[in-house]
């Protein structure tokens, strides 16, 4: 069953420069005990060693627990799959991210005005999806489940209540979906990779639909 979006927040005090979001997962994963957290830090530790010299193509269960030192049983125990291994791997990638768009300085942190951490999301996001698109691509195995982890419905809600407090022209959820489409990273890959399209060109292109929404530079 897919899960439901989260709510999105309603109108904010103008006053209010906070957006009372808090760091999401990439895909939810359970609090962990001490040592299933040792034991899942090493596993992750060997798995970012072997993505930085083979590649998220080659990156399997069984390479994972060789490099580790442990049996497979006991990485599958823990990610379940390879699709759990690279959403994990994906985990502290994304939080570094939520962490400064929630809570960092400005101009991206809740002490610059909504316009202004609008213009510096995107250029984040859009460097961030470059930098770790290989493993983004490789983690999706399922087109619907983009819409509905943890970690995008933050950013959608995170767009959303931007938008509302610079007062943007539209719907503000419509506009959210709209916005971060425009810098997923199939499409920043695509952009940079396959059609040479400089990243400066993809965060003008942010800024400039910003713009168009009523939310000026």
């Amino acid at each position: 069953m897919t899960a439901p979006l989260l709510p999105l927040p309603g109108p904010p005090d103008p006053g209010e420069g906070r957006t009372g979001l808090a760091l999401a997962a990439v895909d939810g994963p359970e609090p962990l005990r001490a040592d299933a957290a040792r034991n899942r830090a090493l596993l992750l530790d060997a798995a970012s060693r072997l993505l930085a010299r083979c590649g998220a193509a080659d990156l399997t269960m069984e390479s994972v627990a060789a490099a580790a030192g442990v049996g497979k049983g006991t990485v599958f125990r823990r990610f379940k799959d390879r699709t759990g291994l690279l959403i994990a791997l994906l985990d502290h990638r994304e939080a570094l991210l939520q962490a400064a768009f929630l809570s960092g300085p400005p101009p991206m942190g809740p002490d610059a005005p909504a316009a202004e951490r609008l213009h510096a999301f995107g250029p984040a996001v859009i460097r961030h999806e470059r930098d770790h698109h290989e493993l983004i691509l490789a983690s999706r195995t399922d087109p619907q489940r983009t819409y509905t982890v943890p970690a995008q419905r933050l950013r959608l809600s995170h767009v959303a209540l931007l938008l509302r407090q610079a007062h943007a022209a539209g719907e503000p959820e419509l506009l959210a979906h709209t916005l971060l489409g425009s810098i997923d990273a199939p499409l920043v890959h695509h952009l940079t990779c396959e059609r040479g399209i400089a990243v400066d060109r993809l965060e003008e292109g942010w800024h400039d639909l910003l713009t168009r929404y009523g939310v000026a530079r």
